[in-house]
């Protein structure tokens, strides 16, 4: 293994690999970035397998490998398979569409609503235009992306008094740094480290240097009282709030033993804000630390990390790699075969007097002896044999990663008997999309909570103070659905009053209706409901005046029109 260990840990699938042992070497030519005094020694392992697994993305696997010594690795095929595989898993876990969705918000319409359901309308409606001017929808790309690929991702939120609007960010997970407590029973931090190096810059005149942005929940200096009232938190004082620092150190100023925790304070430089307030331990007015780390798997006990989506399947991405260069070898040798020449009159280089060499040509005459003969060497059946191999390992990538060759596309529709058998073949599918959306569920609740805080703390318009309603990320299916059947089955199951109408709508949104919002159709279907119950009423009416006998006098006619 190259390790001098037995290591077990979130990222031991890397252990087969040689260049992780390089991680730290000062001599590293694979992770010469690692070798940085002030990176945390229990950190490194981490941020190898994210340089490892961004390789295998970008079809650069071999190339890391070589700069850790193995320059036959330079000859190593990549064809896309890795980013494939991400991206496919990518596709499933976010379907066609997500919707912020606040718990309440689908019976404001209801005559009467229910209690706090317009209130919760009124916050889905504002969280859903904040997701709109945030571009949401493009940073859940570009967040997932990460989670999917390296295991880990990290948004970040910051109140932009200009824009009167909390911003998101995503950041790369391996510029996070998480401080966790000995004594500390939940998985929130309480200092939260950004850093990474600024590369020197000789036209500027800037050197190389240390950046560090720190989050971290403290007490709230007696300057200020002490105690601070939160808007979410109405009647409750708290003496804790979220500090920000944001400074840089030059890397020549840097000791031995002075990592990421332990960087000296008097050699900082602090940076400024654009009112020209000095980011060193400046209040920020929360009592949260205002950065969510998404996992794309359920951390195991006493973990943190999530795990990529390529871990369990990437020696057979080397297989395949492996595989695809000796096919293209043989194919080579199959499109231009070896040709063996007995009793052949070569022609002779006039220059040294050596006969040339012959190449395998269109056109192309050799003149051969009478016991002259010509033997070619036939590889086809090699290369039938290795593609047969490519198919091979395909089908355990697409098991053993639980998309399935039906997720993956490469299942043949003639195999499959039935639709019924179709649903199976794509049941782990089903469980590996419904596992990584559970992983994420809290996260995407806390996070549009932070949103909500934040604006309640900036004081914006139309944000008074009360607890943050629950609200969550609600995910499109991630496999076609047969509408018809559900269609059925939501009028069936109204019609018969076993579900309500707020239900049968949702079912119908769930499986890709053109919805675009579950109260507003309700409230549509009940007005249309509503007309045609009062059409239907005034024909009866008609009906009875027309079929009502008059008397002589007429007055059971007119006692009729008047009823109606």
């Amino acid at each position: 293994m190259g390790l001098r260990q037995f290591v077990i840990d979130a990222w031991s699938w890397l252990n087969y690999k040689p260049v992780m042992a390089d991680a730290g070497r000062p001599s590293s030519r694979a992770f010469p970035e690692l070798a940085a005094s002030w990176l945390p020694p229990h950190e490194l392992r981490r941020l190898a397998a994210y340089k490892v697994l961004a390789s295998y993305d970008n079809n650069q696997a071999g190339q890391l490998a070589a700069a850790a010594g193995d320059e036959a690795a330079l000859e190593r095929r990549e064809l896309g398979d890795a980013a494939n595989l991400v991206d496919t898993a990518l596709g499933y876990l976010l379907g066609s569409d997500q919707q912020i969705a606040v718990a309440g918000a689908e019976h404001a319409d209801e005559e009467p609503p229910e209690p706090g359901a317009t209130e919760a309308a009124v916050v889905q409606e504002r969280l859903r235009k904040w997701a709109e001017k945030e571009l949401l929808t493009l940073r859940i790309q570009q967040a997932e992306r990460n989670a999917v690929l390296l295991g880990d991702s990290v948004y970040l939120l910051a109140w932009n008094p200009e824009k009167q609007r909390p911003t998101l960010r995503v950041d790369d997970p391996g510029f996070f740094f998480p401080q966790w407590d000995d004594d500390q029973d939940d998985d929130f931090p309480s200092r939260v480290h950004l850093a990474w190096e600024l590369p020197e810059d000789e036209a500027a005149g800037l050197k190389a240097c240390v950046r560090r942005v720190t989050y971290e929940l403290g007490p709230i200096s007696e300057d200020a009282s002490g105690v601070r009232e939160y808007p979410w938190e109405p009647g409750r004082a708290s003496n804790v709030t979220c500090y920000l620092t944001d400074a840089e150190w030059l890397l020549e100023d840097l000791k031995r033993g002075e990592t990421l925790e332990r960087l000296p304070i008097h050699k900082a430089s602090f940076r400024m804000r654009s009112d020209g307030t000095e980011l060193n331990r400046l209040d920020l007015m929360i009592d949260f630390v205002p950065v969510v780390h998404i996992p794309n798997t359920i951390p195991a006990g006493g973990e943190h990390w999530g795990r990529s989506a390529l871990a369990r399947v990437l020696q057979a991405l080397d297989e395949l790699a492996a595989t695809d260069s000796d096919s293209s070898a043989a194919s080579a040798t199959t499109g231009t075969p070896i040709i063996g020449l007995a009793g052949a009159r070569l022609p002779v280089d006039r220059a040294t007097g050596r006969p040339e060499k012959l190449k395998v040509e269109a056109d192309a005459v050799w003149q051969l002896g009478e016991s002259g003969r010509m033997d070619a060497l036939d590889t086809s059946p090699q290369l039938g044999e290795l593609r047969a191999r490519v198919e091979h390992l395909l089908d355990r990538i697409a098991a053993n990663s639980r998309i399935t060759a039906a997720g993956l596309g490469t299942l043949d529709a003639t195999e499959v008997p039935s639709g019924y058998a179709f649903q199976l073949a794509l049941a782990p599918l089903d469980a590996l999309v419904a596992m990584m959306r559970l992983a994420r569920e809290h996260k995407y609740r806390l996070l549009f909570k932070m949103v909500q805080r934040l604006y309640q703390a900036g004081q914006a318009e139309g944000w008074t103070g009360g607890e943050s309603f629950s609200a969550r990320l609600a995910w499109a299916p991630h496999t076609p659905t047969d509408r018809a059947a559900v269609l059925d089955e939501a009028v069936t199951a109204y019609g018969a009053g076993v579900i309500s109408l707020e239900t049968a709508v949702q079912m119908l949104l769930d499986a890709g209706y053109p919805i675009e919002d579950a109260s507003e159709e309700v409230a549509r279907i009940r007005s249309v409901a509503e007309q045609e119950a009062a059409a239907k009423a005034a024909e009866a009416a008609a009906r009875n005046v027309e079929q009502a006998p008059a008397d002589g006098d007429g007055q059971q006619a007119d006692g009729a029109r008047a009823s109606a």
